[in-house]
């Protein structure tokens, strides 16, 4: 069977013999929204547990509106043509109307990016800044969570009078679902925030993990942290397969998030009837399978459908390279997967984005790894505990030898966008 995976801009067109497939393993069919922009609107009108946007904007001097940073495929420049003209309408001056990209701990997105991100008018017209996850001194402390994890956010989010979310919620590799609370923690968190909340106390547990919501303590906490700094509004979509917007949910930062998520678990899981010998998928295609980093989302994704010993082949673009120099470093410093955990576990050793690199052992403990990419060469994946493939259909050709002519090879062509669980 010839299948397109998501890879890049352009896509990965591969060739998996036919009678080995399982899937291919894909969103529900769910109707894209037709007109998007008057769902927008409607929402912001008649909220969820909450009184109407233009009604909280009233009196207030100033706004700060949190979008994703460009990793995230969501339709800011739709969302904020309709944000904009409700709190200018409701007498907050433009020049006190910041929005705030939630980088989290990600690099800054300027220049061609910044108008990708807001779209031209945008960019030009109003305050568009970074947050910048390092830079201690731009936050305020907040005192700490209920699990004891420092909080530290960007005090421009903390000063404004009126404080709005946006976002995208889809499956997410440790706290469930992205979206709501997600924007704030660790979207504008001070790196000695996320680096506890992203420590092993939390990652380890077994449900900080893609679905989970309750009993998660990621998003147990990021929830608490989310609600420590405030939040007044919040604007989520969910995305079809070609990201188009399927749904929009506003309001109360918790209510309408969990109601986001209630429409995305009957759209996104795909049930698979026992443990697959290999699975092939991706990260999602560009602009999330830009770095090694991000792409480990594509493998945690289809974690619970290979068996045990089994094996994950996956493509990405990875046109920027491995990810942060911190994350880099990681494979610099620890020659084994076992080794890095031990230094972890034992809490005198951190470096940035080290959660990653655990996410990553955590897949490596159960299969092993087969990646495809034109982004950096053989002998750099080789150098990353995972093993470098010339193509999909050679990492294929080694699966049929390994585990046999009958092996069950299921494919996931949109990666982590899709849920994949056992029936």
């Amino acid at each position: 069977m010839r299948l397109t995976l998501d890879y890049g801009k352009t896509g990965l067109d591969v060739e998996i013999p036919d009678e080995n497939i399982v899937g291919p393993l894909e969103m529900q069919p769910t109707v894209p929204l037709e007109k998007p922009g008057e769902a927008i609107q409607a929402v912001l009108t008649n909220p969820t547990g909450s009184v109407p946007l233009a009604e909280l904007a009233r009196g207030k001097q100033s706004a700060c509106i949190l979008i994703c940073d460009i990793t995230r495929p969501v339709p800011n420049e739709l969302l904020l043509s309709h944000i904009l003209p409700t709190l200018e309408e409701a007498g907050i001056p433009r020049d006190e109307i910041l929005i705030l990209i939630a980088t989290g701990l990600h690099r800054p997105n300027e220049g061609d990016e910044l108008v990708e991100l807001v779209g031209a008018e945008i960019a030009a017209n109003y305050r568009v800044e970074n947050h910048h996850g390092k830079v201690f001194e731009e936050h305020t402390s907040l005192g700490d969570s209920p699990r004891g994890v420092p909080v530290f956010i960007d005090s421009r989010y903390v000063e404004a009078d009126l404080k709005i979310a946006t976002g995208l919620i889809e499956p997410h590799l440790m706290a469930g679902y992205s979206g709501g609370r997600k924007l704030i923690c660790p979207g504008i968190a001070a790196l000695e925030t996320v680096k506890i909340w992203h420590g092993p106390q939390f990652l380890e547990h077994p449900k900080a993990d893609c679905g989970y919501l309750e009993g998660n303590p990621v998003h147990e906490e990021n929830t608490a942290i989310a609600r420590m700094a405030g939040c007044d509004f919040i604007v989520n979509v969910t995305l079809d397969e070609k990201r188009q917007v399927t749904s929009v949910v506003a309001g109360d930062m918790e209510q309408a998030f969990l109601k986001g998520v209630q429409f995305v678990e009957t759209v996104v899981k795909a049930e698979v009837g026992e443990p697959c010998d290999a699975v092939v998928t991706s990260c999602a295609g560009y602009p999330l399978d830009t770095t090694f980093y991000q792409s480990v989302k594509g493998l945690t994704g289809v974690l619970p459908i290979v068996k045990e010993g089994g094996t994950i082949i996956i493509a990405a673009g990875l046109t920027e390279g491995i990810g942060s120099p911190e994350f880099q470093q990681l494979f610099d410093e620890n020659d084994s997967l076992d080794g890095f955990m031990q230094r972890i576990l034992g809490k005198d050793y951190f470096v940035m984005d080290q959660w990653q690199l655990e996410e990553l052992a955590k897949v490596c403990r159960k299969a092993k790894v087969k990646f495809v990419s034109d982004g950096l060469p053989a002998e750099t994946l080789n150098g990353l505990f995972v093993e470098a493939a010339e193509s999909v259909e050679a990492a294929v050709a080694d699966v049929l030898t390994e585990h046999g002519k009958n092996a069950r090879i299921a494919v996931v062509p949109k990666g982590p966008y899709v849920m994949p669980v056992l029936a």
